[in-house]
């Protein structure tokens, strides 16, 4: 058992070494198959520190509703990321900010919306909407499901994904990538699967979704530059 355990923690700190310093990803966001914003990440590792920023520009019409910015900011450690500041804002619109800060010596989340403030216990391993899609950089799937505590910084909430399959072929404009896809494995009515692409440090690389309307959402990588 000790030797397993070692074994486990040597695969984490080799994933935390071997992830990138610098990491740009651009895709292409459709629904029921018709492009309607472009979205660009760029993650950032400075030492021990990281910094992760999401920007979605909407195309056409769906460009009146300003830039969507999402922005997350932490640790490295042996365990991958460890969010201590997440924050959304969506165009000019200040009552929409919101915002989570995480204090993981008092094991205590603190989320900000719409002026009120509300706590919830912190949980190890959490992480924000933003930088779970990135700690698959740091801890790949390994065994058939996902479990992860997340927060969008209005609730907490677990996520629970199941692995469908393994290096299953995605075709994309940035190329070609063997994924692991993982599907919702909760009763939500949004159906998301991800795509993970194990040639692409295991960010997504397709992500599928329903909104609230029914729509189909799908966001496909165009784009990927690794430092």
């Amino acid at each position: 058992m000790l030797r397993l355990l070692a074994l486990v923690m040597l695969f984490v700190a080799n994933s935390a070494i071997a992830a990138p310093q610098q990491l740009t990803a651009v895709y292409q966001a459709t629904r029921n198959g018709q492009p309607f914003a472009n979205v660009t990440e760029t993650f950032t590792r400075d030492g021990e520190r990281y910094k992760l920023e999401s920007i979605t520009q909407g195309i056409g019409v769906y460009a009146l509703f300003g830039k969507r910015r999402l922005y997350s900011e932490g640790e490295v450690t042996a365990a991958g990321l460890r969010p201590t500041h997440f924050e959304q804002q969506q165009g000019d619109q200040p009552k929409k900010a919101v915002s989570a800060d995480f204090d993981w010596a008092a094991a205590t989340l603190t989320m900000k919306y719409k002026g009120k403030t509300n706590s919830a216990p912190l949980e190890a391993g959490a992480q924000d909407i933003l930088s779970f899609a990135y700690q698959f950089m740091f801890k790949p799937p390994q065994g058939d499901e996902v479990v992860m505590p997340v927060t969008t910084g209005r609730k907490m909430r677990v996520y629970r994904y199941r692995v469908a399959e393994r290096d299953v072929a995605v075709d994309s404009e940035a190329g070609k990538y063997k994924a692991i896809h993982l599907v919702n494995a909760e009763q939500d009515d949004d159906q998301k699967e991800l795509w993970l692409g194990a040639e692409a440090h295991h960010i997504p690389v397709r992500i599928s979704m329903k909104d609230e309307n029914g729509a189909k959402i799908e966001q496909t990588l165009t784009s990927l530059h690794v430092e």
